[in-house]
């Protein structure tokens, strides 16, 4: 089965970076996207970017364009999340996702999620 490991995350202050990393094993066929997701607390879970495994297409959302970058290193079976800029409002807890032959930012429709990780940007 598909299995999503996150390490990254953390403490920085507004103006700094962070990277999140995903390492996923398991898909059976190379047509995925890998997105990461986050919840602030009190807030719905939000779709921040994700990669295709197919075509390499990504998509960011707008609140992080500019600022953060995914990308998906096939040889070490690792999605990265490279943050920088962040500010207060990218407080949240982050979360890698995987779903077969999809291209949507809907958490609802990943089924593979990996355990979070915290990030938190202090002013």
């Amino acid at each position: 089965d598909v299995q999503l490991v996150q390490s990254g995350g953390g403490l920085v202050q507004a103006g700094g970076s962070l990277r999140l990393s995903c390492a996923y094993s398991g898909f059976v066929y190379n047509d995925y996207t890998i997105g990461w997701f986050r919840q602030a607390p009190g807030k719905e879970r939000e779709g921040v970017s994700c990669i295709s495994s197919s075509d390499g297409n990504i998509y960011y959302a707008d609140s992080v364009k500019g600022r953060f970058t995914i990308s998906n290193d096939n040889a070490k079976k690792t999605v990265y999340l490279e943050m920088n800029s962040l500010t207060p409002e990218d407080t949240a807890v982050y979360y890698c996702a995987a779903e077969y032959a999809l291209w949507t930012m809907m958490p609802s429709e990943y089924r593979y999620w990996g355990q979070g990780a915290q990030v938190t940007v202090s002013s």
